[in-house]
């Protein structure tokens, strides 16, 4: 194995960031099997019962804001989502360079706009209840803000990482 390929062992900092994430996977995928359970009971009660529940809709559109948001998250850490690595892959090594630091700057502008507006409507939403189910209306913003920081805090720990020098005994 050349040398360049040895990865360094995670610091601190990486291993709470890998539990934060894992901890994002965990619940998007709670959301997902919370979202066919209640859409199940919503075809059930529908077709079956002739009796669809009315709260059936907002918790699905909540559960769906969860697992999404929460799974984009992690896919940042993970480089497996929103990373134009394809571009990446496909230019000069002086451009990678900047590409490196850029990209993870800008995916983490785009997760503190998502984050900044999304609370905002949270909040001003709060005191208006949905009906049919006894949440604010704007709850359904809650996910995209958390999202959205979780979006932030991981690329910028992605472009401290690519602004570093690599060491194969390293310290994050």
């Amino acid at each position: 194995m050349p040398e360049a390929a040895i990865e360094a062992p995670a610091g601190a900092v990486q291993r709470v960031f890998d539990r934060i994430a894992a901890l994002a996977i965990a619940t998007s995928a709670a959301a997902l099997l919370g979202l066919v359970v209640v859409q199940g009971w919503q075809v059930f009660t529908r077709y079956v019962l002739n009796d669809s529940p009315s709260w059936t809709e907002p918790v699905t559109l909540l559960l769906l804001s969860t697992a999404m948001s929460l799974g984009a998250a992690a896919g940042v850490h993970t480089n497996r989502h929103f990373g134009f690595y394809l571009l990446a892959d496909h230019t000069h090594a002086s451009l990678r360079r900047a590409l490196d630091i850029g990209r993870p700057l800008l995916i983490a502008a785009v997760g503190a706009v998502v984050a900044w507006w999304a609370g905002l409507l949270l909040l001003d939403g709060l005191d208006i209840k949905i009906a049919g189910a006894s949440m604010p209306q704007s709850i359904n913003y809650l996910p995209l803000s958390l999202g959205g920081a979780l979006i932030t805090l991981f690329a910028l720990f992605k472009a401290w990482q690519a602004v570093r020098p690599s060491r194969a005994e390293g310290v994050s």
